[in-house]
């Protein structure tokens, strides 16, 4: 029999793993995904700079992102002030791969808070900012 903490931290990743099931791709890993949102939330990055983001080591990065340059999602260009370094960035496809996931996963998670009274979805909220404390941390 699961403990509390145990329940809490497997109904969390039950509702993770739902939630990025909704995605523009189904051809995109996991992994993948993490980089286009990452470009998406911090703008155009490095490989460095996306590596320490992820917490991957720099060829990980760089096998992840040829990928993602082959599949047209993220472009590589050198940097305005620095011909010599390489800056990625999102690709029209890869914004609109954003958007996309970003839509189905906003629909599925409304459809199912609409399901909830109106103190279920307090609760919720209220437990949001708990939850969002422990991702921080």
């Amino acid at each position: 029999m699961p403990t509390d903490d145990q329940d809490i931290r497997l109904t969390i990743q039950r509702l993770a793993r739902r939630i990025r099931s909704m995605q523009g791709d189904e051809n995109v890993t996991e992994g993948q995904r993490a980089v286009l949102f990452a470009l998406y939330t911090l703008g155009p990055q490095s490989l460095s700079s996306l590596s320490e983001h992820e917490r991957v080591t720099p060829p990980s990065m760089n096998r992840t992102i040829n990928s993602l340059v082959a599949a047209g999602l993220v472009t590589r260009e050198a940097a305005r002030d620095d011909g010599r370094r390489v800056v990625l960035e999102l690709s029209d496809a890869g914004r609109t791969f954003i958007r996309d996931t970003k839509r189905k996963r906003d629909a599925w998670f409304t459809t199912r808070l609409a399901s909830l009274s109106e103190e279920e979805r307090a609760t919720v909220a209220a437990a949001a900012d708990i939850l969002r404390k422990l991702a921080d941390s």
